[in-house]
């Protein structure tokens, strides 16, 4: 895993890239990294308050992933990761049970597509995760595979 200066929506590599980032189980777009995504890509959003519309006929919730082709090249990757959008009486948003299991299915789908994978500090914004969490998490499920992770802070 690299950490480097930049912007995330922006991938530093060459070949296939998966921009990962957290989302929050109901279906709520419109703050944070998102934001980013949203000005550069409008499928990312569309396709993920599609799956939360019809969340009665598939797999949206906590630990989900969703993996939406943007370019030839990049996908963005919607994990379900939080509970919610406030911090409240079950502490912050963050539930690192199921941002273990978004990144396990991403790691699946980074393998197939012979993909590196992009990511601010995922978890540690609006989610209010502690990145002393979310970063051995990332490196069990992912590096720990083989798969070539950069982390951005957005400069």
């Amino acid at each position: 895993m690299r950490i480097i200066a930049g912007d995330a929506t922006s991938p530093q590599a060459k070949g296939p890239k998966i921009i990962a980032h957290v989302c929050n189980d109901l279906g709520g777009w419109g703050k944070g990294f998102v934001l980013a995504i949203s000005r550069r890509w409008p499928q990312p959003e569309a396709e993920y308050r599609a799956w939360h519309r019809a969340r009665s006929k598939n797999d949206f919730g906590l630990g989900a992933v969703q993996l939406v082709q943007v370019r030839p090249d990049v996908w963005v990757a919607n994990m379900v990761g939080q509970r919610g959008m406030r911090t409240g009486s079950g502490g912050p948003p963050i539930r690192y049970d199921a941002l273990e299991r978004c990144l396990g299915a991403l790691a699946g789908h980074a393998e197939a597509l012979g993909a590196s994978v992009h990511m601010p500090r995922i978890g540690c914004g609006l989610a209010g995760g502690k990145w002393s969490r979310v970063e051995p998490l990332i490196t069990e499920a992912l590096c720990a595979r083989g798969v070539d992770v950069t982390v951005y802070d957005f400069a």
